[in-house]
């Protein structure tokens, strides 16, 4: 059996930097292979503004924030288009600020699906979206019955992280499980919040290969309320979703992923602390730098320097309490840069 079945990251995942022009503004993703994006996510890197993120499911112009409760906004000029080879935005100054520096993490699912859940018998509510099971992605769009229930999430294999948005009514965190913790209990994407028990939000239920559970929370299953759902699988050589303990040292924890990261979330979840995320288009060398932080909308700090990029995972490389206190717990989803090893044997090089 091939080590994995993606030789080619760059072609379900791709981080892309950009100026913004205060105009039209016709990005074209930098890897070795086009991809139309699925979901794009997208941070200012010089200024106070907020996480803008945008899919196909939900369609051009719908933008939700990563670091709010708040609920989805139609902003005018904003994402116009997901293109063949990126997307493209328009005069929205928060996405697209003349001079402005700007991230964004861009996911392709590209499979579009339909669950009529009485018809099928997989779950009980309703559900449309965009899945790739060879990436282990699927976007989820359904609309809440307040009572418990299960939604087909598109993939063959069971998510690893399901992150919950109510679309309809403000005030609602994004709910987040994220194995191996248990599924009665939450993190929130837009928040500091240690991983916490909350029975209402995935109903004490894990996902499976078909499904994943609701409870009757209104941050994810309200009556007639709208949400949209982000869902990832581990895929061997591309992703992985896991958890470490900080030793408080800087020759941290490492951990081991199977591939080359190109970028890494992590969280800690034994104690209330922010996101934080790296990339390796914003720092292309060892120690990497450019903290931000899905939970707050601050510019990129760089100087925090948490991290080593391997050639089959990452080390921890800064001591405190947001990255590696002792005896603490820590979630981290990653993407591949390159594959530990390809399926033709070619393995990947130390950066």
């Amino acid at each position: 059996m091939a080590y994995t079945t993606i030789d080619n990251p760059e072609l379900y995942f791709q981080t892309k930097l950009y100026t913004g022009n205060g105009g039209t503004n016709a990005l074209t993703l930098d890897g070795s292979e086009n991809m139309q994006p699925d979901w794009v996510w997208i941070k200012n890197r010089n200024g106070t503004q907020d996480h803008h993120l945008f899919d196909s499911v939900r369609g051009t112009l719908k933008r939700l924030e990563s670091n709010s409760s708040t609920n989805e906004e139609t902003r005018a000029s904003s994402l116009t288009s997901y293109d063949s080879d990126g997307f493209t935005l328009g005069t929205y100054a928060n996405t697209n600020t003349n001079n402005d520096t700007y991230v964004a993490w861009n996911w392709k699912a590209g499979t579009s699906f339909t669950n009529d859940a009485s018809s099928t018998g997989i779950g009980t509510i309703d559900s449309t979206g965009s899945a790739s099971d060879t990436a282990g992605f699927s976007i989820v769009s359904f609309a809440g019955t307040g009572s418990n229930g299960t939604i087909k999430h598109g993939l063959s294999s069971t998510p690893k992280f399901v992150t919950i948005k109510n679309r309809t009514t403000a005030g609602w965190s994004w709910k987040t499980y994220v194995n191996p913790i248990a599924a009665s209990k939450r993190l929130h994407l837009n928040t500091t919040d240690a991983a916490t028990t909350d029975t209402a939000a995935f109903n004490s239920t894990a996902p499976t290969s078909s499904v994943f559970s609701v409870g009757t929370s209104v941050g994810t299953n309200g009556s007639s309320n709208n949400y949209i759902a982000y869902c990832f699988a581990d895929v061997k050589g591309y992703s992985k979703f896991g958890s470490y303990s900080g030793n408080s040292s800087t020759d941290g924890t490492f951990c081991f992923t199977g591939f080359k990261p190109s970028f890494v979330i992590v969280k800690q979840v034994s104690a209330d602390n922010r996101w934080v995320m790296s990339d390796n288009k914003r720092d292309p060398d060892n120690p990497v730098n450019g903290e931000l932080n899905p939970n707050d909308s601050v510019a990129e700090d760089t100087s925090s320097t948490p991290f080593d990029f391997l050639s089959n995972g990452f080390k921890l490389r800064r001591t405190g309490d947001v990255f590696n206190t002792s005896g603490q717990s820590y979630i981290y989803m990653a993407f591949a840069e390159n594959p530990f090893v390809t399926s033709t044997g070619v393995p990947a090089t130390a950066r």
